[in-house]
C-alpha cells in the first residue's frame, strides 16, 4: 500500500506534546501543570513514551544530584513513597592496573566530584514515581506509542508529531491488525527522546541547530544489577574507577553503586572516540569485573538485570541550539550530561523545568509555533550552564592526551574553574566526530578476550535475555542500512566489521552461508535501543529509527 493509499490518521490536539517520559519530559509535564494551577488556567499536556511502560527504556547509573528535584518538588523528602532511599555515605575513586588498584585521595578531587548529598537510585523507578505525580496533576501519558514523525505546517514550523503505524509486515505491507499511527498536534512540542533520538537528529539537521557548535561526542554505558552477599553490601557506597582494562589512550571508566536490598549497580563506560575497530565495549566490561578489587564484590552473588545505552559527552561546546519554530530539545536530546560526574538526570530535570517555564510564558501570551527564545537564552547562565562550563575541558583533554596525562590536567582545570572561575586552556575543541576516530583494521591487531565463566562474566545473548528485550518479529527492521555494498566494502573490508563488537546486544553479524560472500545479518529483535550503531558506524551507513511501539527492552529497575 502506497502512502497515498493509507487512511488518514486520527488526530488529537494539545497545548503541549512531549516526546519521551524520562526525567526531562516528566519534569516539563509536571512544571506545566504547576504553572497552570498557579495561574488558574488550563494547559493540556500529553507525554508519549515508546517503552511498554514508563521506565521500561530508562537506564542510568544512577547517582542523582537532587538540585532539579528540589526545584520541581520541594517537599519530596517528606514523602513516604519516594524512590530516593539511599543517600551516598562513602565516596571512593580508584586507578586500576591489571592486578591492583590505587585509591585516589578524596581531598585531591574538585568539590563538584563529591557525591555526598546525592542519592543512589534506580532512575527507571524515579521516572515511574514522577509519572504518578504527573498523572495526578492531569498529564496524559501514553506508553507504548513511539513518536516516529515530526509534523510541519506549510511554513516549516513544527506543529506536532505522529506515532508509528502498527501491524506492518516485515515487507512493509499492512497486516490484518494494521492500525494507522495517530497525529498529535500542539502549540509547542518538546523533544526529550534521550541520547541520539531519531526525531532530535532530524530536527538538528533540518534547522541546522548544530551550526557553530563542536561535533557531538558520545560514550556507551553498560550496566548490570546484582544481588550480592549481604556481608559484602555497603549501602550508600559509591565507587568510581578508571584505567584497566582499557588502554591509557582509550577513555572510559566504571562505577559500583550500593543500593538498598543488597543490590549493587555495576557499570562500565567507553568513550566512542576509540580508534581500535577490534575493541568490544561489552567484552571490556566483562573483563573489568574479573579485576581482583572488583570481583570480590560479586562472588557468591547473582546478576539480575543487564542493559546498555549511549551517553552524551560533548557538554558545553556541543550543545546545539535548543529551540526551533514550534518546540525545543530537552534532557539528553540536548546533551546535558556532565562527563566527569557521570551525571545528567539533574540537568535533564532542570532543562524540562526551564523549557516548561518558557512554554508557560508563551501560552500566556497566546503565542504558538514560534521559537522559545527565553529557554535558549537562559540555559548557559543557569545551573545547567554553570555545571557544564566548569568541566568543559575534561573530555577534550582526556581525548587528546590520554588517561595518565589528560585526567590530571582535567582535574587541575576543574579546580581552576571552581576556585578562580578561569581556565588555563580557555575552551578546548573536541575536533572530529566519534565515527571518524575509527582506524582501519590493518593498523591494529585483533583482541583476544577471555571466555566468560558464567559466574562473574557472561556472553551477550544471556545478557540480552536479562534485559527482557522484545520486538515483533514480523515488522520492518528499525535498523536501516543506507548502502549495503558500502557496508561490505568498507565496514567489513576496511574496518573488519566493528558492528559485531561495538553493539552490546549481538544485533549485527557477518556470516558466510554456502558462499564465500559474507552476508550482513541484522538481528533487530535483540536491539536494546542504545543507538551506538547510529553513532559509531565508520561510514554513518546505519540509521536507527523507532520500531513499533512498546518494542525494545523492558527494564524493571535500571
Amino acid at each position: 500500500m502506497d502512502a497515498v493509499d493509507l487512511p488518514e490518521r486520527d488526530a488529537m490536539e494539545f497545548d503541549v506534546v512531549i516526546v519521551g517520559a524520562g526525567p526531562a519530559g516528566l519534569s516539563a509535564a509536571i512544571r506545566l501543570k504547576q504553572i497552570a494551577a498557579e495561574e488558574g488556567r488550563e494547559i493540556s499536556v500529553v507525554v508519549l513514551e515508546k517503552g511498554s511502560e514508563v521506565g521500561a527504556h530508562i537506564l542510568s547509573g544512577a547517582v542523582v544530584d537532587p538540585i532539579g528535584l528540589d526545584k520541581l518538588l520541594p517537599d519530596w523528602r517528606s514523602e513516604p513513597d519516594t524512590p530516593f532511599k539511599t543517600p551516598v555515605t562513602d565516596d571512593r575513586f580508584y586507578l586500576l592496573g591489571p592486578a591492583a588498584a590505587v585509591r585516589l585521595p578524596n581531598f585531591a578531587m574538585p568539590k563538584l566530584m563529591d557525591n555526598h548529598g546525592n542519592f543512589i537510585v534506580s532512575l527507571g523507578n524515579v521516572c515511574r514515581w514522577l509519572a504518578q505525580k504527573a498523572e495526578a496533576l492531569g498529564v496524559e501519558i501514553y506508553p507504548g506509542f513511539a513518536a516516529s514523525e515530526v509534523l510541519y505546517d506549510d511554513d516549516g514550523k513544527v506543529i506536532g508529531v505522529a506515532t508509528g503505524d502498527m501491524g506492518v509486515h516485515k515487507d512493509g505491507t499492512p497486516g490484518p491488525n494494521f492500525q494507522r499511527g495517530m497525529a498529535l498536534y500542539a502549540k509547542y512540542t518538546l523533544i526529550g527522546e534521550g541520547v541520539r533520538g531519531s526525531l532530535a537528529k532530524q530536527l538538528i539537521a533540518r534547522y541546522r541547530l548544530d551550526e557553530g557548535r563542536e561535533p557531538p561526542k558520545f560514550g556507551i554505558g553498560l550496566k548490570e544489577l546484582w544481588q550480592i552477599d549481604p556481608a559484602k553490601h555497603k549501602p550508600g557506597l559509591v565507587q568510581h574507577a578508571f584505567g584497566w582494562p582499557l588502554g591509557w589512550g582509550t577513555g572510559g571508566g566504571s562505577f559500583l553503586y550500593h543500593l538498598e536490598d543488597n543490590q549493587v549497580a555495576v557499570g562500565f563506560v567507553v568513550h566512542l572516540n576509540y580508534d581500535n575497530p577490534y575493541l568490544s565495549p561489552f567484552e571490556e566490561f566483562q573483563r573489568f569485573k574479573t579485576h581482583p578489587v572488583i570481583r570480590e564484590t560479586f562472588e557468591g552473588g547473582k546478576r539480575i538485570s543487564y542493559g546498555a545505552r549511549a551517553i552524551t559527552e560533548g557538554g558545553w561546546q556541543s550543545v546545539p541550539k535548543l529551540v526551533f519554530p514550534g518546540g525545543a530539545l530537552i534532557g539528553c536530546s540536548a546533551g546535558f550530561v556532565n562527563v566527569p560526574r557521570i551525571k545528567g538526570s539533574h540537568n535533564a530535570m532542570l532543562s524540562g523545568i526551564q523549557a516548561a517555564d518558557a512554554v508557560g510564558e508563551a501560552l500566556k501570551a497566546e503565542r504558538a509555533h514560534d521559537e522559545l527564545i527565553a529557554y535558549e537564552a537562559g540555559w548557559r547562565a543557569s545551573e545547567i550552564g554553570q555545571d557544564l562550563f566548569k568541566v568543559r575541558n575534561v573530555k577534550p583533554l582526556w581525548s587528546k592526551l590520554g588517561t595518565l596525562v589528560g585526567i590530571p590536567l582535567g582535574a587541575l582545570d576543574m579546580w581552576m574553574n571552581e576556585k578562580l572561575g578561569v581556565s588555563l586552556f580557555g575552551t578546548l575543541k573536541h575536533g572530529k566526530p566519534d565515527h571518524v576516530a575509527t582506524h582501519p583494521a590493518k593498523t591494529h591487531k585483533p583482541i583476544a578476550y577471555p571466555k566468560p565463566d558464567g559466574k562473574i562474566s557472561f556472553d551477550r545473548l544471556s545478557s540480552v535475555f536479562l534485559s527482557n528485550t522484545n520486538h515483533e518479529e514480523d515488522q520492518p527492521s528499525h535498523l536501516k542500512v543506507k548502502d549495503p555494498s558500502l557496508q561490505r566494502i568498507s565496514e567489513l573490508g576496511t574496518f573488519a566489521g566493528p558492528s559485531q563488537r561495538y553493539c552490546p546486544a549481538g544485533v549485527y553479524e557477518w556470516v558466510t552461508e554456502n558462499t564465500d560472500v559474507p552476508k550482513f545479518v541484522i538481528n533487530a529483535q535483540n536491539c536494546v535501543h542504545c543507538k551506538t550503531c547510529d553513532i559509531k558506524d565508520p561510514n554513518q551507513n546505519i540509521v536507527w529509527t523507532t520500531p513499533e511501539g512498546s518494542g525494545g527492552p523492558n527494564y524493571p529497575n535500571m
